[in-house]
């Protein structure tokens, strides 16, 4: 048995170092949690530090829209926590064995750890290429044995789960958590005890999978070690489980209890607690791991003797003409397939276009709104960046608190981040810049005008990057994923290319215009057209962007 291993903290929050305290921000912000149904205000557990566990991927297969809505979501969570000054240790675990990948990896002719590190990385890539943060840690289950083991063995010490045994007294690697020994058991989503506290949680309440919605659940099937006849009740639920006859020999560990693999549930109990210690501040993951997967993890993290999370909290889902996008159902979207058709950018803002909590519905008009959000944001930032003589620095635009931005953008995120208002707050100060810009050639204080017009530049690139799109920060700038961005950061060799055959027909539209030949001016501005680039002229002199 591998002796567990602490992985190294991958990620530096560079907006949580940038800012010295927490902001004044903070004490306005609201949360839903889902195990009271209510938003209520948030009180970090340790002052100025905020501890998340988020459910990651069981790596199967390729990652779909639907998987990475949850993860953008909750990477908006985490960086408006680091706007306002908080450091966040943010854990994202790899499900790395399950039945789906033993049986899957069998009929492709693979060995099942072999599929899971192909899948792992494709994940990764995503996640990346959307510009999600990398986490703070990012373990995987079967560098945990230890840890699961551990803490059954106190489960069952404290008698709250039972080992199957065979008619010789001899444990056959089925262990089962006694729910009858557990009175709480239900609290997180018994429905019917819970008052509903608005729209967005009775969809996901009506939609989501609880103790008193549990019926034919096509998105979370059975485990099979759960129908078993072996349990004391029929919501009783696998701790560890016995292998099958098909699982290959090498994904089955030794434990006292037999051999066998460990219950879906169970690895993230314990690598939240490896990794948070007890009680932490927020567990995320998608409204589809409500129940069974979250219910049982509370209780068993619980009756193990640890405080569970503080405050649940679940993203809902990606809907395809109103039905759940997933791949069980035929309806998944790759991430691949989307990202050839769009950019990575309107991607990641068609995504993160609502609210957490509410269904986003997929469809092309999501993406064109898309598209036509990413024109206006990057024609703002190059036309105001061209006007005050350059771009502010990444390391100015990440050092801007909460309590610098505009207010309409705080309330909105500040209210269980709600990005569809802060999303409003944006273009407001687009059109407040635009309406600057437009007068900037007539103001005599034109130092004056330049300052206001870089100020609101500053606070649009910052609002942008606290929802991971400032379209001059990484990975935007380096992959030319958001289809080259404005000003300074734009340095692609396909966008320095165009700019320098732009700027050429331009130089050549404005002799045509100075020698009063409007015909040839025209001219040469309807085939920049025709090509897909829009021509605006501007007191500054003429900028261009593509349509």
């Amino acid at each position: 048995m591998t002796n567990t291993q602490e992985p190294q903290n991958i990620n530096i929050s560079s907006a949580a170092t940038a800012v010295d305290a927490v902001a004044s921000a903070a004490a306005d912000l609201k949360l839903y949690d889902t195990a009271s149904h209510a938003v209520s205000n948030f009180t970090p557990i340790k002052p100025g530090q905020v501890g998340m566990y988020v459910c990651g991927a069981t790596v199967q297969s390729s990652p779909h829209i639907g998987h990475i809505r949850a993860a953008v979501a909750f990477d908006v969570v985490r960086r408006w926590f680091e706007r306002l000054g908080y450091k966040v240790t943010f854990v994202r675990n790899v499900t790395d064995i399950d039945d789906k990948i033993l049986d899957k990896a069998a009929a492709a002719g693979q060995q099942w750890w072999e599929r899971a590190y192909i899948y792992e990385r494709e994940f990764t890539e995503a996640y990346n290429t959307l510009g999600v943060e990398p986490p703070t840690y990012e373990p995987r289950a079967t560098g945990h044995m230890i840890d699961m083991i551990d803490l059954i063995k106190q489960i069952i010490d404290n008698g709250h789960g039972y080992v199957v045994t065979d008619e010789n007294g001899n444990p056959t690697g089925n262990v089962y958590f006694d729910v009858a020994s557990w009175p709480h058991y239900g609290e997180l989503t018994h429905q019917k005890q819970t008052a509903v506290a608005d729209a967005a949680s009775e969809v996901a309440d009506a939609m989501g999978p609880s103790v008193d919605n549990t019926g034919n659940d096509k998105y979370n099937p059975v485990d099979p070690a759960d129908m078993s006849e072996d349990k004391h009740d029929p919501r009783d639920f696998a701790l560890w489980k016995a292998p099958k006859d098909s699982d290959p020999l090498d994904a089955r560990w030794n434990t006292p209890f037999g051999t066998g693999r460990p219950g879906w549930h169970i690895e993230c109990s314990a690598m939240s607690h490896r990794y948070l210690k007890d009680m932490f501040d927020i567990h995320g993951g998608g409204l589809d791991l409500r129940f069974p997967h979250h219910e049982n993890e509370m209780a068993q993290t619980r009756a193990a003797g640890y405080d569970s999370a503080a405050r649940w909290m679940h993203s809902a889902w990606v809907t395809a003409k109103g039905e759940k996008m997933s791949k069980s159902l035929g309806n998944g979207l790759s991430v691949p397939a989307v990202l050839a058709e769009n950019s990575a950018w309107v991607v990641r803002y068609a995504l993160g276009s609502v609210q957490y909590r509410s269904m986003l519905e997929w469809s092309d008009q999501t993406l064109t709104e898309a598209q036509s959000a990413y024109d206006r944001v990057s024609n703002f930032i190059e036309r105001a960046g061209a006007a005050v003589g350059g771009q502010p620095s990444r390391e100015e635009i990440v050092s801007v608190s909460a309590d610098d931005l505009p207010a309409d953008f705080v309330a909105a995120m500040n209210d269980d981040i709600n990005v569809s208002g802060a999303s409003a707050a944006i273009f407001t100060a687009i059109r407040s810049g635009n309406t600057l810009l437009s007068k900037l050639a007539d103001r005599v204080d034109s130092d004056v005008a330049k300052d206001e017009v870089r100020a609101v530049l500053v606070n649009v690139r910052a609002m942008l990057d606290t929802l991971g799109l400032d379209p001059l920060a990484e990975p935007w700038v380096s992959e030319g994923a958001a289809g080259g961005a404005a000003g300074a950061g734009a340095d692609s060799a396909e966008h320095t290319a165009l700019d320098r055959l732009v700027s050429e027909q331009l130089e050549e539209r404005a002799e045509a215009r100075k020698a009063k030949d409007f015909a040839r001016a025209d001219a040469i501005r309807d085939a920049l057209g025709a090509a897909g680039i829009v021509i605006e002229d501007t007191p500054q002199g003429p900028t261009w962007t593509l349509k």
